[in-house]
């Protein structure tokens, strides 16, 4: 009996021992619980003291000593002796705060999260769509010209070295809390995952397009109907640059080329679309318009709302650089900020550099396609993806010159007869950190533009100002040559006539300095007046209100203070609402409405067009306009084939001048709708949409902030590492804190003689670790757009009456 009792206590020890030592995957995965909840070694340990110690590191690599000085935002100050020796503890010191976001972004990126997350059929279609796209192919090209650059290359291998020192260092106990949960460990760093990160941005900022869908509304709706719904310019002002009949340069010209139309309708699902009215802010004002007569620079990209944040604040300063800012997690360098002499910020160009070529291949095998007569191979290249638990899944992607053909019948397009090459300016070989080392480095606006004519992906829209009073704002990127349509359609693939043929000279590319006016604006909107000499198409719809409402504040005053710029960057003025909403009203027969709907609508005539935190009205007008909008469009929704609505400027200016449209009709119903009915109509389902979310949410205040639920997501999705916060604004608006999307960096710098002063802020904390009290302290100050002054210094020394932390890193004892 003994022995028996001892066996099967043995046998219960050995399965527990097992059990609580291995992952299980019970819905989600469950990590080793033993591990996991060990006191001494398990996530408990990621819960850091109050109180943080003074450090000292031997680094591999480190020529010389370095030191580094934290703030009290836990914002790094790295002080080195050598650039090569900066950028190696920038790798450092990033990995320290960031290590599990920065590999999963690019592992994300590179398609590798089945790896992470075991078998899930639609992780594995994320992960088959992205190596589709080609994101590591673009990735090995950039790197191609980073290792032909010894300055780049030399940045980027300190990097690298730094991140890979900081790694080395890691156990188990002391690995971040996402891998323990998740039951893995980091691999080693590379000067390709540095390049993943930089395509993971492009990904994010120049994939939009709208070909397949623009090709099926010309087939469905004919060309008149095609230009009325999606015109190549809106009847708008106030472009990034108006030079109205004053562009003095010969621009390049070519023969025009016919579309590639498919005989039938193109039934692939393209890639997601981002939130409407969703970009960025950055403007610079002249010191003529400010109070003190230095330049101001503004910038607040919107882009997704995440946490840990896209950016990592860090100051750098060697003997050739001081420069603090927003780098990005996982690559040198500061990315937006300013040095001694200068700042700069960006904006997305929204420029169309994505086009989908027709391929005819020759046979099912797909070894040859056409091209000008002549059977050309193709390369196929087989990617194997590797899935946690599960057997690997092998997917061949096939490539032509245009480049990676994304759907075909095993993925996407199973019916499909035509197959499309995917040509995004992204595979080109750039030089992705060449244009922010300059400008880390710049002095003076002629340095500006050099570092500019480095830049070529993703397009963006840079401004900047000087200490020696220059302000300026450059439409930067490669932009290819294009013939009026070219690119809004599908091209066809067989003809070489129809590819790109020449790209815009840096020197053509818009750019204007120091206006009469006093400042510049970018927020997505059209970059050049009708009159640039190229045609200029949209990825995506330019911004039409944003912009409108900034030049607005700043014509009106002309002594500017960076107080009054934090609360321009957080207005909360809805210029759609203040345009549409008065013809809105007046196609209401108030006598037939219930007394709950003549209560709102007193409500919404009393309104004073702002998307304020305790704001009903707000309320009442975004889910009336949204209802207006997808039941206006439902022929585009309800389709079975891609389609894009046209634009919310666009609507609005076709509601108010074509009262007979068909386009009224909703489909839906067996009745045909007029212009006044539909607008009624969506009245009345708009508020049943409020009434089921105030049902849905007892107990909480009927108000703007909670109805939008502005919400900061943690990378995993797991709702106890996100935050909720209570905001005003909304896509279109200035303040463009939508649901999932909003300011991701608020930056304001003052470019003052004396020194230049400088504010910023993001949702979270600069640490990325969930027990850190540093993992979401600048919530606050994000969500009341109160940005705290940055401590941007010469010397470490200035910095004796903030310092958090001391870390000091010192080269490996031989």
């Amino acid at each position: 009996m003994k022995v028996l009792k001892f066996s099967v206590a043995l046998v219960i020890t050995i399965a527990l021992v097992y059990s609580l030592n291995r992952s299980w995957v019970v819905g989600n995965r469950i990590p080793p619980l033993g591990k996991f909840l060990d006191p001494f070694h398990g996530f408990w340990q990621n819960a850091e003291r109050g109180d943080l110690q003074h450090q000292e590191r031997n680094i591999p690599g480190l020529k010389e000593e370095v030191t580094i000085i934290y703030d009290s935002l836990l914002i790094p100050h790295i002080f080195a002796k050598n650039d090569d020796d900066l950028y190696l503890a920038q790798g450092y010191v990033t990995a320290q705060h960031r290590l599990w976001q920065m590999e999963f972004q690019t592992m994300a990126a590179a398609g590798r999260i089945s790896e992470i997350l075991g078998v899930n059929p639609q992780i594995l279609d994320y992960d088959r769509g992205q190596r589709r796209v080609g994101m590591v192919y673009g990735a090995e090209q950039n790197l191609k010209s980073i290792e032909n650059d010894p300055v780049l290359s030399a940045m980027a291998t300190s990097y690298t070295a730094g991140v890979n020192a900081f790694i080395a260092t890691l156990d188990y106990e002391h690995l971040p809390f996402e891998y323990k949960l998740l039951d893995y460990t980091p691999e080693p760093w590379t000067n390709l995952k540095a390049g993943m990160v930089q395509m993971n941005f492009s990904q994010t900022l120049n994939t939009g397009e709208k070909d397949l869908q623009f090709t099926n509304a010309l087939k469905l709706f004919g060309k008149e109907t095609l230009d009325l719904l999606y015109p190549d310019h809106e009847a708008v002002s106030d472009p990034i640059v108006d030079n109205t009949g004053k562009w003095k340069f010969n621009p390049i010209k070519l023969d025009s080329i016919p579309s590639a139309l498919p005989d039938e309708l193109i039934q692939l699902k393209p890639a997601k679309e981002k939130p409407r009215g969703i970009g960025s802010n950055n403007w610079a004002v002249s010191g003529s318009k400010t109070a003190t007569g230095a330049p101001i620079v503004c910038n607040d990209p919107h882009l997704g709302l995440g946490i840990p944040s896209l950016w990592f604040v860090v100051h750098l300063n060697s003997p050739s650089v001081n420069t603090m800012g927003g780098s990005l997690a996982g690559a040198p360098a500061v990315i937006l900020g300013f040095n001694d002499s200068i700042a700069w910020g960006c904006t997305n160009a929204q420029r169309d550099l994505v086009d989908w070529y027709r391929i005819q291949f020759k046979d099912k095998t797909k070894n040859e396609y056409l091209s000008d007569g002549q059977w050309v191979a193709t390369k196929k290249v087989i990617e194997k993806i590797a899935v946690r638990d599960g057997e690997a899944y092998y997917d061949t992607v096939t490539y032509t010159h245009h480049g990676p053909v994304r759907y075909d019948e095993s993925y996407h397009h199973e019916n499909g007869r035509y197959h499309f090459a995917f040509r995004w300016i992204s595979h080109d070989a750039a030089e992705p950190m060449k244009a922010f080392y300059l400008l880390n480095r710049a002095k003076n606006f002629n340095d500006y533009t050099e570092a500019l004519n480095h830049h070529i992906g993703p397009a963006q829209n840079f401004v900047f100002g000087s200490v020696s009073g220059d302000i300026a704002i450059r439409v930067q990127g490669k932009y290819p040559v294009r013939r009026k349509d070219e690119g809004k359609f599908i091209l066809d693939g067989t003809k070489t006539s129809s590819e790109w043929k020449a790209f815009i000279p840096f020197d053509q590319n818009a750019m204007i300095r120091n206006p009469e006016k006093g400042y510049v604006i970018s927020a997505n909107q059209y970059p050049v007046d009708v009159t640039y000499p190229y045609y200029v198409q949209s990825g995506d719809y330019y911004e039409t209100y944003r912009n409108r409402r900034i030049s607005q504040v700043l014509q009106a005053d002309s002594s500017i203070t960076p107080q009054e710029m934090m609360q321009l960057q957080n207005d909360n003025f809805n210029m759609q609402a203040a345009e549409s909403l008065p013809f809105l009203l007046t196609q209401l027969d108030t006598t037939i409405l219930s007394t709950e709907e003549k209560t709102i609508v007193h409500q919404l005539q009393k309104w004073d067009y702002f998307n304020s935190i305790e704001s009903q009205p707000a309320i009442y007008y975004e889910e009336w306009w949204n209802e207006i909008y997808t039941t206006l469009w439902d022929e585009m929704s309800e389709a079975n084939v891609p389609l894009s609505r046209p634009s919310e400027f666009n609507t609005i200016k076709l509601l108010k001048e074509k009262p007979d449209f068909s386009f009224y009709d909703i489909q839906s119903t067996p009745e045909k709708e007029t212009r006044t009915l539909l607008i009624r109509a969506a009245l009345a389902s708009s508020i049943k949409t409020i009434h089921t979310w105030k049902e849905n949410h007892p107990g909480i205040a009927f108000d703007w902030a909670n109805y939008k639920d502005t919400y900061i997501q943690h990378l995993l999705m797991l709702p106890p590492l996100g935050f909720h916060a209570r905001n005003g604004g909304n896509s279109g608006i200035v303040n463009a804190s939508s649901h999932r999307w909003g300011p991701s960096w608020r930056m304001i710098v003052s470019l003052e003689k004396t020194g230049v002063k400088a504010w910023g802020i993001y949702p979270g904390g600069q640490s990325g670790n969930p027990g850190s009290k540093y993992y979401g302290n600048m919530m606050e100050a994000w969500t009341n757009a109160r940005p705290p002054q940055l401590k941007f210094t010469q010397s470490e020394q200035q910095l004796t009456a903030v310092t958090l932390q001391k870390t000091v890193l010192k080269p490996e004892e031989k």
